[in-house]
């Protein structure tokens, strides 16, 4: 684990719970942060993809036992280590906090700001263009359809 630091997540019951955050390797990284945001947008992103990069996330993830420290390196452990998707949804935030500098201090939410404006535009343009190929501007006259004189 690299950089690790303990750090207490409040859990929804009123109590918490210790976890060590770490950070993640620069390959590793780069992988879970430019496709993270993107794979769990609402009705754009991929749910398999977003899982399968909450567990990578998670590799970096361990919590204290007495015999030092276990990583949460599978759905298993996640599920017998985080009580709750409340608590995963904290410790995932807290993770991109502890390894990205733009998600500290509220800079994450500009950067999903942008994000999702540059997807709705993005979204808004292939739907005006898919629009104006069908709108018949450009279609051949039907074969079945006669000419008309005035």
């Amino acid at each position: 684990m690299l950089e690790p630091i303990e750090k207490e997540i409040a859990l929804p019951d009123g109590g918490s719970k210790t976890y060590i955050l770490s950070k993640f390797p620069a390959i590793a990284g780069r992988e879970i942060v430019t496709q993270y945001p993107t794979s769990g947008a609402p009705k754009v992103g991929d749910y398999k993809t977003n899982e399968a990069l909450m567990l990578k996330l998670m590799a970096f993830v361990a919590v204290p036992t007495e015999a030092g420290q276990l990583q949460l390196t599978t759905k298993e452990l996640v599920n017998n280590h985080v009580p709750d998707f409340e608590t995963l949804l904290k410790l995932e935030w807290a993770m991109m906090e502890y390894n990205c500098s733009f998600f500290r201090n509220g800079a994450a939410l500009g950067f999903l700001t942008g994000l999702t404006g540059k997807l709705k535009q993005s979204i808004t343009q292939t739907l005006t263009d898919l629009l104006q190929r069908s709108s018949g501007k450009d279609a051949p006259a039907s074969a079945n359809s006669e000419k008309t004189t005035p």
